[in-house]
């Protein structure tokens, strides 16, 4: 946030205003001269070099603060700064400078500028427009911040539905069953046992489990391992290992 707005010129600040109740950075009257004096210095400093183009900001290393300013184009030695924390962007804070900048070349003539007389009172009115767009940055700043959560709010949730809807869509019937046809099957699902001898044959004397004699019973020499497994609704698996016991009792063999 904007934590002080002081006006200079030539050195000496028109007027300044605070918005920090826990930190007053120009919190004395010699703090401001010092500060307006030295601002004003590095402006004449960086006339002297045009190639080095025009110092905007300053960080403070002992502090979270940092220092924008910006100079008048249209008045000598006219200079606006803004001290302002980390939740500040400097680019945001230019803007406010010159909005700043605008608002007060409107209110005031030249002649009331470039002659002040040095009364601290000469353009104090002129806080309560500065608090006024303090405050108007305060509430853009917050608004764009909730469009921020909203935003990716937002985005959270259409990547929630995208992903569902991928879901659903690679677990649709219609896929899985396409998956089911694109599976290769076992080659003994269509393995056919034929019975080798007369199947006048008790299988109660030879198979002892109960799937094991209703397969036995099944098998008529048509019907694939796969087929027989459906209608008993048995696994192929178990209904092929059942008849390799068969082929090797004799009973039966595959085509």
């Amino acid at each position: 946030m904007i934590r002080d707005i002081v006006i200079i010129k030539d050195g000496i600040p028109l007027l300044s205003k605070n918005f920090s109740n826990s930190e007053k950075l120009f919190s004395k009257t010699d703090d401001l001269i010092m500060i307006s004096g030295f601002f004003s210095a590095l402006n004449s400093f960086s006339d002297q070099f045009d190639n080095l183009g025009s110092i905007s900001e300053l960080k403070l290393s002992n502090s979270d603060s940092k220092l924008s300013f910006l100079r008048d184009q249209s008045i000598p030695n006219l200079v606006y700064l803004a001290s302002f924390d980390e939740k500040s962007k400097g680019v945001n804070v230019q803007r406010y400078l010159r909005k700043i900048s605008n608002t007060f070349l409107k209110k005031y003539n030249i002649d009331q500028i470039t002659k002040w007389s040095g009364r601290t009172d000469t353009f104090k009115s002129f806080e309560e427009i500065i608090e006024q767009f303090v405050d108007d940055e305060k509430l853009e700043s917050e608004v764009k911040f909730k469009e921020k959560v909203v935003m990716l709010f937002n985005n959270v949730k259409e990547k929630i539905e995208d992903d569902n809807v991928i879901s659903e869509s690679e677990n649709s019937p219609d896929l899985i069953i396409e998956e089911d046809k694109e599976e290769k099957v076992p080659e003994f699902y269509n393995f056919v046992p034929v019975f080798k001898l007369t199947k006048s044959t008790n299988p109660k004397y030879y198979l002892t489990g109960e799937i094991s004699q209703k397969i036995y019973n099944y098998i008529d020499g048509k019907k694939s391992i796969i087929q027989i497994a459906k209608e008993l609704d048995a696994t192929p698996k178990n209904v092929y290992n059942i008849c390799k016991n068969l082929i090797k009792l004799g009973f039966i063999w595959e085509k």
